[in-house]
C-alpha cells in the first residue's frame, strides 16, 4: 500500500501503511536522533516489544511506560514522563516514540512537544483508531475534568508508521471502536470508503488482512488530505470532528470510565445524523444508511443514568465553542458535511434524548 504523504507548515511526513511497517523503525529516525524515548503501556510491550527492540538494534533508547486510560489522560502523568526523561539523559536531541493506542499518541506526542520546548516525535499506533485518527496530524493533548484534550498542542510527528497486522492481537471491543472512526471518515468525505463498510462487514469484522489494509489506507489518505489543506482546525480540518462534539460530552459527563473513545463518537454521530435529517441539512435515505451502518458494526455499550441536559451544558465547554456558538458537523449526503453553528438547543436536545434511550440511557 501506498506511503501516503502529510504536507504541513511545520512540515512534510510520510504516513506509511504496511504490514511489517512497525520493523522498520529505525529507518524513520533523524539522521543525528540522541537517546530514543519508546512511550508505550506494559500491554502493547508484552506483544509486540520484541520486535521494537530489534528495529531499534544500535541505536540508544529507553522505554517509559504510561498507565493507560482516559482517567490518567492528565498533566501530571506528562510531568512524571518527562521527568523521567531528564533521569535517562534527554535533552534536546532526543526523539520520542509513541507506541501504542490514541491516548499514548496524544499523550507522547504532547510529551515531544512541550519536552526542551519541543522534540520529534514518531507516532507507532497499534489500535485502529489510532491509525486512522490519533496518529496521523499533529494534534497533541491531555484532560482536563472539564472536558476532553482541553490542554494540547499541534505537533506534527517526523513519521507515522502503520502497522494493520499489529490489529489481529486488538480486542474485539477496541476494534470495533477504530471501525466507527473508519465509519465517520466515509461519511464525511469518502463515499467509496462508506459503500466498502456496507459490502464488506463480515471480512472487515473478520480482519481479512486485504480489506483491512484498504480501509485503513483510505482514511489515512481522507485525514492526510485534510490535514494538508487545514493543518491547525481553521477551517476544512473541523469536519474531522463529526460525531465529537457530543461524544466528547458524553464521555466527560461518564468520566471516561463508561465508553471507549470511539463509542462515543458513535454515540456523537447517531445525534449528529439525527439533527441532520430534521434539520433538514440530510435526506432520509442517506440518514437511515448511516444509523444502519452504525449499528451493523456495534452494539454501542448501554449508557444509563445520563441526563441530556448535562451533555448539552457540557458543550458550551467543548473546545470547538467558540464565544459561546456550538459548533456541529452535519452530514449532507454519504461523503460530505457541513459545518453548522446556531442550532436551536431544543433540537440538540430532543437528538440527545433519542440517542441516550436508544443505548439505553
Amino acid at each position: 500500500m501506498p506511503i501516503i504523504e502529510v504536507r504541513t507548515v511545520q512540515r512534510v511526513y510520510p504516513a506509511v501503511v504496511q504490514y511489517g511497517a512497525l520493523d522498520a523503525l529505525g529507518q524513520y529516525l533523524p539522521p543525528k536522533a540522541g537517546k530514543l524515548f519508546v512511550i508505550t503501556t506494559e500491554d502493547v510491550w508484552r506483544l509486540y516489544g520484541e520486535r521494537v527492540e530489534r528495529a531499534l538494534s544500535g541505536h540508544c533508547w529507553d522505554v517509559l511506560f504510561f498507565p493507560g486510560g482516559e482517567e490518567r489522560k492528565r498533566l501530571s502523568e506528562v510531568e512524571i514522563l518527562a521527568e523521567q526523561m531528564v533521569e535517562k539523559g534527554g535533552d534536546r536531541s532526543s526523539v520520542v516514540v509513541a507506541f501504542g493506542g490514541g491516548i499514548v499518541n496524544d499523550v507522547g506526542g504532547f510529551l515531544a512537544a512541550t519536552f526542551m520546548r519541543g522534540v520529534p516525535v514518531i507516532q507507532v499506533p497499534t489500535t485502529l483508531l489510532a491509525q486512522v485518527d490519533a496518529g496521523v496530524g499533529g494534534k497533541t493533548g491531555v484532560n482536563l475534568t472539564a472536558g476532553k484534550n482541553l490542554i494540547g498542542a499541534f505537533h506534527q510527528p517526523i513519521a507515522v508508521l502503520i502497522d494493520p497486522g499489529v490489529l489481529q492481537t486488538l480486542p474485539e471491543r477496541e476494534y470495533r471502536a477504530g471501525l466507527y472512526e473508519v465509519l465517520k471518515t466515509g461519511v464525511i468525505r469518502n463515499e467509496r470508503l462508506f459503500e466498502t463498510m456496507e459490502r464488506h462487514v463480515s471480512e472487515i469484522l473478520a480482519r481479512e488482512p486485504e480489506i483491512l489494509e484498504e480501509i485503513v489506507a483510505r482514511s489515512v489518505e481522507v485525514k492526510a488530505e485534510v490535514v494538508s489543506a487545514d493543518e491547525r482546525e481553521s477551517d476544512l480540518r473541523r469536519i474531522l470532528n463529526f460525531g465529537h462534539t457530543l461524544g466528547h460530552a458524553l464521555e466527560a459527563e461518564t468520566g471516561y470510565s463508561v465508553l471507549l473513545h470511539g463509542e462515543a463518537v458513535a454515540f456523537g454521530m447517531r445525534a449528529a445524523t439525527r439533527i441532520a435529517m430534521w434539520a433538514g441539512y440530510l435526506g432520509e435515505s442517506d440518514g437511515r444508511r448511516i444509523l444502519s451502518l452504525i449499528d451493523r458494526y456495534g452494539p454501542i455499550p448501554p449508557v444509563t443514568g445520563i441526563r441530556a441536559e448535562n451533555l448539552v451544558t457540557r458543550l458550551r465547554k467543548d473546545k470547538k465553542t467558540i464565544q459561546g456558538t456550538v459548533h456541529f458537523v452535519l452530514p449532507v449526503r454519504i461523503g460530505d458535511v457541513v459545518v453548522v453553528s446556531g442550532l436551536p438547543e431544543e433540537l440538540i436536545l430532543r437528538a440527545t434524548e433519542v440517542t441516550l434511550s436508544e443505548i439505553g440511557g
